[in-house]
């Protein structure tokens, strides 16, 4: 009986949490559409470049955790709108310039062609760029709900987590470790570092500090206090890395038509299968998925759609 009640439990947060999803990403779907450009305003081809990758299909992760974090203390969603697509736009342009040739040339993503093979490389280039300026304009809006003081907070936090101490300096340690494949003048991993601490460094920085930003930015512009956005830090951190090794197993056992991109595309990089095999992979994500939920217990009730949310993402087929 205990056995089917826990089944049961589980179905009805499931069918919340797939609810949560849906509505929020709507949310951010149609705010998208509001912030971006027409594609038919001049320069046409960048706003047609930029609206191609942005509404290529993506999960809406690192807005639905701005969105969640917020709602934690009663902030509604549509107040952190933004700011939760400002983090959404900054992902993509990551991933516009993560699949040019000069990175990982990339023909595929989300099922349809990268940008650079759509639009050419320097109009891909400039699609970035511009994605990364409209992003942080769009987080200066937000001083108008949340003061500039949580405003510049927030800002100064997201920049952080995408320059060299995170999502910038993970992806130049993901082309160092391609060495030898790759040559860079100058540019070495630290011999004495195993490959195991390199992995983690990686994902650290290229994607879970990312995370770890948006989570934390919904809580300080919804006045956090700050025993609980200590944990929700911790959560971020630990959510993120386990993200990112689910990819990697993905890469290895997932289905092309459900990924959008041809399985066995990181062959060549450090990733957690290739250092620690697949079984032990899913331990770690599964460990850290634990640790993550752990962290959110000075929230109590308040960190629930948290928590369901690092469930879901442990056991996702794409």
């Amino acid at each position: 009986m205990k056995e089917a009640n826990d089944r049961l439990v589980s179905l009805v947060a499931f069918r919340d949490l797939a609810s949560y999803i849906v509505t929020r990403g709507r949310l951010v779907d149609d705010a998208l559409h509001r912030f971006l450009p027409p594609a038919t305003s001049h320069p046409a081809i960048i706003h047609e470049a930029m609206r191609y990758s942005v509404f290529a299909g993506g999960k809406h992760l690192r807005p639905l955790m701005v969105m969640a974090s917020a709602e934690a203390y009663g902030t509604p969603p549509e107040d952190v709108l933004p700011v939760a697509c400002a983090v959404d736009l900054i992902h993509t342009y990551s991933l516009i310039h993560d699949d040019l040739p000069a990175m990982d040339d990339s023909g595929m993503r989300r099922g349809r062609p990268t940008c650079h093979i759509a639009f050419g490389e320097a109009i891909a280039v400039l699609a970035g760029d511009a994605l990364h300026a409209l992003a942080f304009e769009l987080i200066a809006g937000a001083a108008g709900v949340f003061g500039a003081d949580r405003t510049l907070a927030v800002s100064r936090e997201i920049a952080g987590a995408i320059g060299t101490a995170g999502m910038v300096g993970g992806q130049v340690f993901d082309l160092l470790a391609e060495a030898p494949a790759r040559t860079f003048p100058g540019g070495t991993l630290p011999p004495e570092r195993p490959l195991s601490e390199v992995v983690r460094e990686i994902h650290t920085r290229k994607t879970a500090a990312l995370i770890r930003a948006s989570v934390r930015s919904g809580a300080i512009l919804a006045g956090a206090p700050p025993v609980e956005l200590d944990g929700l830090t911790l959560y971020g951190d630990r959510l993120g890395l386990a993200y990112q090794i689910v990819d990697d197993i993905l890469d290895v056992v997932g289905e092309e038509a459900k990924l959008g991109k041809p399985t066995g595309s990181d062959a060549a990089k450090a990733t957690y299968p290739a250092v620690f095999g697949l079984e032990r992979s899913r331990q770690i994500a599964a460990e850290l998925t634990g640790q993550a939920k752990d962290a959110l217990a000075p929230l109590g009730p308040r960190g629930e759609m948290l928590a369901a949310l690092a469930g879901y993402l442990l056991t996702r087929d794409a």
